[in-house]
C-alpha cells in the first residue's frame, strides 16, 4: 500500500473512530465493532490445482464477522485488486440504509487501489447469514464469509448453549478463472457444468472438524455457490434445526437437508456415535451428474479413520425437498431479536394491498444469451439508482420500468425499477414454468414464505396458503415447473435489489430494484446519504455531508 494512502486510510479510520466515539457518548448507541479488511489476488488450492482466487486479509474464505443484535459494524475494505470490488451482506437488512447495500444499483464500486468503510447495523436481526463480492463474477473466485448475529444476553434462546458454534460454507466451484467465466458469458455462451463442491474453501476431505464425544455443535450452514442446490448430511448423525435467517424453527430432526443457493440454515447436532471418524457429506441436487465432496468429522477419542463409500442421500426427487421446505416453520413462542415471541405479529391476518407476480424470461438479445424477469433484462447504469434517486438525477433508471406481472412479450433490455409505496403489504409469487429449481433472494427485508406447489398459482392457491407459523426468511427456492409465495410488510424505505441467486443469470439481467418509496424527509423512515459515501458516474462532483458532521 502507498504511503500516503496508507495515511490518508488511517486518518480516516481516526475521524470515523473519533466520530463514532463521540456519538456513542452522547447519544447511548449501541456497541461498535471495527474492521479493517484488505482484499487481494491470491493462489488457492481448493480443488488440488492452482488458481487464482479473491482473499481478504489472505484468507479464503474471508474471516468471519461475530456481532450481536444492534451492534454497528465498522468495516474499511481497501481494493488491492486491479478493477473495482463492492461486498454485500446477504441478508443483513441495512434498516433505513440502502446505500450500505453494496450491490450496483445503491452503492458505487470502490476503485483500485481506494477503500471504502461500510457503516451497518444489524438493527433487530439474530441469526445466520453471509456476505459475497457483488460485482461482475467476483463471486466465482471468493472473498465470502459468514456472518452471524448473537441474541443479546437477556434475550432468551430456545436451546442450551452449544460446546461449538461452526460456520459451514458449502457452494459449487468451478476451476475457470472468474474472468474467463464472465468472458463465457459476455460471449453470449452458458457457463459449463461445474468442477466440484467445497467445504469451507476445501475439496474432498479437506475441511476437518474436531468434537468430543457426547457434547452438542452448531453449524451454520450457507450455499454461497454459483447455482446448484445442495444437499449437507454427517454420516449416522442427526441434525436439528433451529434457525433459518433469522428466524428460530420448530425444531424439527432431519437426516440431511437441502440448502438451496443463497440460503442459510443453523443446525445442532450432538455426537453421540462410537469415537471415530464420520463423513460430512455435500452433494449436488436436480442434476444428470451429482456432484459431491466430503469433510471429516473427527472424535477427539477417535479409534479409526473414515473408510469407504459415504452416505447417499437425495438426487433428483423433487416432492422429497418441496416436503421437507413444507416442514420448516417458525417457532411462534421464542424470542426472536426481542423478548416478544415471534408469533405475535400475524402477519396472516393482514390484507395484502398488492400482488406482484415474478416470472423469469430468457432469450437472445442482440445476439447475445440474456435472462429477465418480466421480460426486462436489467442492465447496470453509469450511476447508482439509489444515489440518484437521492440527488435527484433524471435519466438513470425508468421508473415503473418493468410490470409488476408477466405479459408475454419479447425480452428487452432496460434499467429496471418497480417503485411501491413505503408500508404497502405486498404478496409476491414467483412462477417458474422451467424444469429446473430456482432460488430467489430480496435485499433488505425477511418475507414470509406462506405457500409453494406445483403447476400455475392462481387466486385459489391462496386457500392452501400458511397463514399461522411460516418461516420468514430473505431467500426462497421455487421448484420445477411450480410456484412460491411470499408476503412483505415494505417497512424499509430504500432502493432494495430483488434477484435470482443463480450468478449467472443474475449477471446476464435477472434482477430488478424494488423501490420502497415515501415523500417524506424524516430521520425515521430514512438516513440520508452516507458521508463518506463514493460518488461515481453522475453524482461524481457532488457533495455529501461534512465527514466530522454529528448532527
Amino acid at each position: 500500500m502507498p504511503l500516503n494512502l496508507a495515511g490518508k486510510t488511517a486518518v480516516l479510520c481516526t475521524f470515523l473512530c473519533v466520530s463514532v466515539s463521540i456519538i456513542s457518548i452522547v447519544k447511548a448507541e449501541d456497541p461498535y465493532r471495527f474492521f479493517d479488511w484488505n482484499v487481494t489476488y491470491g493462489f488457492i488450492y481448493p480443488l488440488g490445482v492452482r488458481q487464482q482466487g479473491i482473499l481478504i486479509n489472505g484468507q479464503f474464505p474471508g474471516p468471519d464477522i461475530h456481532s450481536v443484535t444492534n451492534d454497528n459494524l465498522i468495516i474499511n475494505v481497501y481494493n488491492s485488486l486491479d478493477e473495482p470490488f463492492l461486498l454485500s451482506w446477504n441478508g443483513i437488512q441495512q434498516r433505513r440504509n440502502s446505500f450500505e447495500d453494496g450491490v450496483i444499483g445503491t452503492t458505487c464500486p470502490i476503485p483500485p487501489g481506494k477503500n471504502f468503510t461500510y457503516i451497518l447495523q444489524v438493527k433487530d436481526q439474530i441469526g445466520s447469514f453471509y456476505y459475497f463480492p457483488s460485482l461482475g463474477f467476483h463471486k466465482a473466485a471468493g472473498a465470502f464469509g459468514g456472518i452471524r448475529i448473537l441474541s443479546r444476553p437477556r434475550i432468551p434462546v430456545p436451546f442450551d448453549d452449544p460446546a461449538g458454534d461452526y460456520t459451514i460454507l458449502i457452494g459449487d466451484w468451478y476451476l475457470s478463472n472468474h474472468t474467463d467465466l464472465k468472458a463465457v458469458l459476455e460471449g453470449g455462451r452458458k457457463l459449463p457444468f461445474p468442477d466440484g463442491i467445497l467445504i469451507n474453501g476445501r475439496g474432498r476431505n479437506g475441511y476437518y472438524l474436531t468434537v468430543e464425544q457426547g457434547k452438542t455443535y452448531r453449524l451454520r450452514i450457507s450455499n454461497v455457490g454459483l447455482q446448484n442446490s445442495l444437499n449437507f448430511r454427517i454420516q449416522n448423525h442427526k441434525m436439528k434445526l433451529v434457525e433459518v435467517e433469522g428466524t428460530h424453527t420448530l425444531q424439527t430432526t432431519y437426516s440431511s437437508l437441502d440448502v438451496h443457493v443463497g440460503q442459510s440454515y443453523s443446525v445442532l447436532f450432538t455426537a453421540d456415535q462410537p469415537g471415530q471418524d464420520y463423513y460430512i457429506v455435500v452433494t449436488s441436487r436436480f442434476t444428470s451428474t451429482v456432484l459431491n465432496t466430503t469433510g471429516i468429522l473427527h472424535y477427539s477419542n477417535s479409534a479409526g479413520a473414515v473408510s469407504g463409500p459415504f452416505p447417499g442421500g437425495p438426487t433428483i426427487e423433487v416432492d422429497w425437498s418441496l416436503n421437507q421446505a413444507r416442514s420448516i416453520r417458525t417457532n411462534l413462542t421464542a424470542s426472536g431479536p426481542r423478548p416478544n415471541p415471534q408469533g405475535s405479529y400475524h402477519y396472516g391476518m393482514i390484507n395484502t394491498t398488492r400482488t406482484i407476480i415474478v416470472a423469469n424470461s430468457a432469450g437472445q438479445v442482440n445476439g447475445k444469451q440474456r435472462y429477465g424477469i418480466n421480460s426486462v433484462s436489467f442492465i447496470a447504469p453509469d450511476t447508482p439508482m439509489k444515489i440518484a434517486d437521492y440527488f435527484k438525477i433524471q435519466g438513470v433508471f425508468k421508473e415503473n420500468g418493468i410490470t409488476d406481472r408477466p405479459y408475454g412479450g419479447g425480452l428487452y433490455l432496460d434499467t429496471a425499477v418497480l417503485t411501491v409505496p413505503y408500508r404497502a403489504y405486498v404478496e409476491i409469487v414467483f412462477q417458474n414454468d422451467e424444469d429446473i429449481l430456482q432460488s430467489w433472494h430480496l435485499d433488505g427485508y425477511s418475507f414470509f414464505v406462506v405457500g409453494m406447489d406445483g403447476g400455475q398459482w392462481t387466486t385459489a392457491s391462496r386457500d392452501q396458503y400458511n397463514l399461522r407459523d411460516a418461516v420468514a426468511r430473505c431467500t426462497t427456492q421455487v421448484y420445477p415447473n411450480s410456484w412460491t409465495a411470499i408476503y412483505i410488510p415494505l417497512d424499509n424505505v430504500g432502493m432494495w435489489n430483488l434477484r435470482t441467486e443463480f450468478w449467472a443469470r443474475q449477471y446476464l439481467g435477472q434482477q430488478f430494484y424494488l423501490r420502497v418509496y415515501t415523500d417524506s424527509t424524516s430521520l425515521r423512515d430514512e438516513f440520508p446519504i452516507p458521508k463518506n459515501a463514493l460518488l461515481c458516474g453522475r453524482a461524481s462532483g457532488r457533495r455529501t455531508r461534512p465527514l466530522l458532521s454529528i448532527e
